[in-house]
């Protein structure tokens, strides 16, 4: 199964790095039996990356609390974007898949908690927290999360 990784966020700006630190833990420790790609936004382009894939997990920060510290969900194509294509939600990017090259793989969207967001390199210790959590279900999913 080939599996694609769509990790979203600036490590410029605290937590919304932990996308990016996740797909670097899943990388550096040899957790993924696919590929990383790093994005600070999902755009069009994106739609041609995950036509070929199996699956495709999206995994960005979330500002606000979330039970456990992330969020797990199915993603479904939807035509949901806004006035311009430049950023583009999960949803969109499979929409896009689906009507150019008539795929559709599996998708999910790993959802981090973040903390803080300011112009500085490093995640917060609550980030950190939230970043191992999502890794531990992501490695060993839990039917209860």
């Amino acid at each position: 199964m080939r599996t694609v990784i769509l990790a979203i966020g600036n490590n410029g700006r605290q937590d919304d790095g932990l996308g990016w630190a996740f797909g670097e833990a899943l990388e550096q420790n040899g957790l993924l039996a696919g590929e990383v790609h790093y994005r600070y936004q999902l755009q069009v382009e994106d739609a041609d990356l995950i036509a070929n894939a199996d699956r495709v997990v999206f995994v960005d920060a979330f500002k606000g609390s979330l039970p456990n510290g992330f969020q797990w969900k199915v993603v479904a194509p939807a035509a949901d974007f806004e006035f311009t294509t430049h950023a583009l939600s999960p949803q969109a990017v499979l929409f896009f898949c689906e009507q150019l090259y008539g795929k559709t793989p599996e998708a999910n969207c790993m959802l981090i908690s973040g903390e803080a967001w300011e112009l500085e390199i490093g995640l917060t210790e609550g980030g950190k927290k939230n970043l191992e959590l999502a890794l531990v279900f992501f490695i060993h999913p839990s039917p209860l999360t």
